[in-house]
């Protein structure tokens, strides 16, 4: 089945996951429209629209995080095994 016929939407279910390295200086390579969380903790980033890094703090393990990321810093990030939903 070619899926090429369904469009893709920001609220749509992943089509290309792909996992998250922290960097405190590298743009994600797309913009996720969510991102989950293996293994909790803090979670850093900036929005695509953003003008300023945000924290989400004390995420518990396999949580989803509903935002469209551009950047998920090294700096302040500790929680691992993130996937981006894209």
């Amino acid at each position: 089945m070619a899926y090429s016929n369904h469009p893709d939407t920001a609220t749509g279910p992943a089509r290309a996951p792909f996992p998250i390295i922290p960097s405190d200086t590298a743009e994600l390579p797309a913009f996720p429209k969510g991102i989950y969380v293996g293994r909790g903790g803090d979670v850093t980033l900036r929005g695509i629209e953003g003008t300023a890094d945000v924290t989400y703090r004390n995420l518990p393990d396999a949580s989803y995080i509903a935002v469209r990321a551009r950047y998920v810093r090294a700096t302040g990030t500790t929680a691992s095994d993130l996937i981006a939903e894209a």
